[in-house]
Formats: C-alpha cells, sequence, structure tokens
C-alpha cells in the first residue's frame, strides 16, 4: 500500500467511475468495495478501494457535497500517441474539454479534460522520457493560494519523508497575467511517489476542496499525531480523521488498520467503527481498535 493514496468523493457513483477507470489502464483493478450505514444527514456510502496502473486510489460516493474541479488533476503519461489517442476518447467523452488534444511545446500531443464524472485528466505523450510513475496528481494553485506553489512544495517536504524536487519552471517577464519567478510546473516526490504543481493567476472560479484528497496511512497513533499536528490548519474542516492545509489541499490522516476496519464482512463491527469515527475529530486507533473488537 502507498503511503499517501488519492481519494475521489462522488455523489453515487464511485464503484460505475471505477469500473470505468480500471477498464482504461493495464494493472488496473477493483480491490475492495464495501458500504457504511451512516445515519442522516450523511446517507450510506460506499467506498472503493482500487488500483489504477499499479497505484493505489480510493473512491468514496456520500452524496452531493463537494465537486471536482481542475484544481487537481491526474496526469496521464504516454508512451505513444495511439494510447494518447486511446484515453482521450475515452475520457473526454461526456466531458468537458479544458485544453484541446494538440500539439504544444512541452508534447507533441497533449490534452486536458473532465471525465464524465467531472474528475480532471492531463493526457500527455512523453516522447523518449522514461516512465517512472503513469499517473501522477497535479495540483493548480489559484486565486489567493497562486503564487504559493513553490512554498507549499518546500512545506510538504519538511513534513514528509523520500521526499526530493525533481523540477522547478519558472513564469518570466512578459507572461502575464501570471507573475515572473511563480511556478509555470515543478515535479516532487513525497513518500518516494511523484506530484505535480503549478501556478495559475488565471481567472479561475475554482480552487482546491474536499472532492480530492490524500489519504496518509499512518501506522500508529505517534504517526497519526505527527501529521495531524503538521499539516491541520482550518479548525472547522477537521472531523472523521479530515483536515484541510495551510493552502486549502484536503488529508484524511487514518491509521493502516482502517482498511481491515472497512473490509469486515461483519455488519455489526463496521458500524461500531463508523459510528465511532463520525465523532471523531483526530482519530484515536486505541478507541477505533476497541470498538471493533468489542
Amino acid at each position: 500500500m502507498n503511503k499517501i493514496v488519492p481519494h475521489f468523493w462522488f455523489d453515487t457513483q464511485a464503484v460505475e467511475a471505477a469500473e470505468f477507470y480500471t477498464s482504461l489502464f493495464d494493472n488496473s483493478k477493483i480491490t475492495n468495495v464495501s458500504q457504511i450505514q451512516n445515519p442522516p444527514p450523511y446517507g450510506n456510502a460506499d467506498i472503493v478501494s482500487m488500483t489504477l496502473a499499479g497505484q493505489d486510489f480510493m473512491a468514496i460516493s456520500a452524496g452531493p457535497y463537494f465537486r471536482f474541479n481542475p484544481s487537481i488533476s491526474i496526469r496521464v503519461d504516454c508512451a505513444s500517441m495511439k494510447e494518447v489517442d486511446f484515453l482521450w476518447e475515452k475520457l473526454s467523452d461526456g466531458g468537458a474539454v479544458l485544453m484541446p488534444l494538440d500539439a504544444y511545446p512541452f508534447s507533441k500531443r497533449y490534452g486536458w479534460t473532465e471525465d464524465r464524472y467531472g474528475l480532471s485528466w492531463q493526457v500527455m505523450h512523453v516522447g523518449e522520457r522514461e516512465i517512472e510513475q503513469k499517473l501522477t496528481p497535479t495540483l493548480m494553485f489559484t486565486k489567493k493560494q497562486c503564487g504559493k506553489a513553490e512554498e507549499a512544495i518546500l512545506f510538504y517536504e519538511a513534513v514528509f519523508s523520500d521526499t526530493s524536487i525533481d523540477g522547478m519552471d519558472y513564469y518570466g517577464v512578459g507572461e502575464e497575467p501570471d507573475a515572473p519567478g511563480t511556478v509555470r510546473f515543478a515535479s516532487f516526490k513525497l513518500e518516494d511517489q511523484t506530484f505535480a504543481a503549478m501556478d495559475s493567476a488565471q481567472a479561475h472560479d475554482f480552487e482546491f476542496n474536499e472532492a480530492v484528497s490524500f489519504i496518509v496511512n499512518c501506522e500508529n497513533q505517534e504517526e497519526i499525531d505527527y501529521y495531524w499536528e503538521a499539516l491541520s490548519y482550518v479548525p472547522e474542516a477537521e472531523n472523521c480523521g479530515w483536515l484541510k492545509d495551510k493552502y486549502g489541499v484536503s488529508w484524511q490522516i487514518v491509521p493502516t488498520d482502517m482498511n481491515e476496519m472497512l473490509q469486515t464482512a461483519d455488519p455489526e463491527k463496521l458500524a461500531r467503527v463508523t459510528e465511532a469515527t463520525l465523532k471523531m475529530k483526530k482519530l484515536d486507533l486505541a478507541e477505533l481498535r476497541r470498538v471493533y473488537e468489542a
């Protein structure tokens, strides 16, 4: 299991979307589907674990509370034009094109689209470059966070382990509205997983929200406490292990034991864990274990 796992929030379509995504990439499958019985106003929620191109992802169907937007997208690195065209046809079908499939200075074949569920994908031909990681979460810093991409990368580097900055390209003079010295594109690693980031001063009407968050899998309570203290910045956003950092990015700080708990076939155990989780802000691993084994 990856240390950091991208998580997608759907209204009702998590299972359907997971089936669609796993059909597109080699080395992909749904690894688990479970349902938690939530009281109002939350309602029942499908929780889906999946592997896409060998990388861990999770999704939930939990109501129309958050909507995807391009502030966090998934870049797909492709070795061939044929693969770009195949994925573009599938991902753009029923969606909304943000940048048309075309040749650009940075790629001979590239396009940016929202899929039929609203999730954003950047499909890119990488030429002769070796593909080390097929799918790369990409953060776009907009509105009041514009200009803070480099600061955020350095902050995340200080919080996580096994990190590196693999490249940082800046806007220059005459590229208004983007200010010189802000980040055109950056590539960095956290826990040996590749992420990308950029600033954008364009007139966007979106910013980070909970529709895409990042799960941090923790081995013990000490780890939970560490990441919670390091990342949480918005007290009112703290709920059920979720938090927001100083840049508005959402994280879920969870024990690895939660995977076993949420995948149990015992509905009473699952109900007890769900009830306990809903009462917590930062997760208490000892209490979760207690109610699970009760």
